[in-house]
């Protein structure tokens, strides 16, 4: 299927970042519009895509659950094969986004297709169901990826995750008493805006750190 890229940041950038959204809004979310307008402040440029069942509540059919994240495999394999050649490519997405990218991101690492691979807010249970994990593939994961995590996620909080057999790939970076929007509760000394900054700031050093020539 075609994809529409929602570009935003530099025209030349040194990295680029394709993201997806998560599994009930599309690209246009405020956190999603938020994150890219950091970027491109940081000089990433972001391409965002929908997956083709939310693609078509834009035309009006019937809202319906998303697809498992396993059948969702091939659409984000077709994501980033319409991306052009040019800079190092890295590809993410919020939650469910993160998810299927990371079903996909040792092949196309493999085909030197990508350079890494980030997750926001990334589902490793659904709510209240941590024994229902989604992480076998994160084990033997050999794709350089950064997850940001909120510390107080219902999809994974800090203490869940930190007992959890991750590869040594990974690198977790947490979000100050963030929900899975990363956002903090009031009264705790910590912002949305600033939390969101510092993910920004951790995802550009990462992009950077990866696009950075051998030797």
């Amino acid at each position: 299927m075609p994809f529409t890229y929602l570009a935003t940041g530099p025209t030349a950038p040194a990295t680029r970042l394709l993201l997806a959204h998560g599994a009930g809004a599309g690209m246009e979310t405020p956190f999603m519009t938020s994150v890219a307008s950091l970027l491109a402040e940081r000089g990433v440029a972001t391409l965002r895509f929908e997956f083709g069942y939310m693609a078509a509540r834009r035309q009006g059919d019937p809202r319906k659950p998303p697809p498992k994240a396993e059948r969702l495999m091939d659409e984000y394999r077709a994501a980033v094969a319409g991306v052009p050649k040019g800079p190092p490519l890295l590809i993410g997405g919020k939650s469910m986004g993160g998810r299927v990218a990371s079903l996909v991101a040792d092949e196309l690492l493999a085909r030197q297709r990508i350079v890494g691979l980030v997750c926001l807010g990334y589902p490793f249970h659904p709510p209240k169901k941590p024994e229902q994990l989604r992480t076998a593939h994160l084990a033997g994961l050999s794709c350089p990826a950064l997850i940001v995590q909120g510390d107080r996620d219902p999809f994974g909080s800090r203490s869940e995750v930190e007992a959890l057999r991750l590869s040594s790939a990974i690198r977790l970076i947490w979000a100050n008493d963030g929900d899975h929007d990363l956002g903090p509760r009031g009264g705790s000394g910590f912002t949305r805006k600033g939390n969101l900054a510092a993910a920004a700031d951790a995802i550009a050093a990462f992009a950077a750190e990866l696009s950075r020539p051998a030797g």
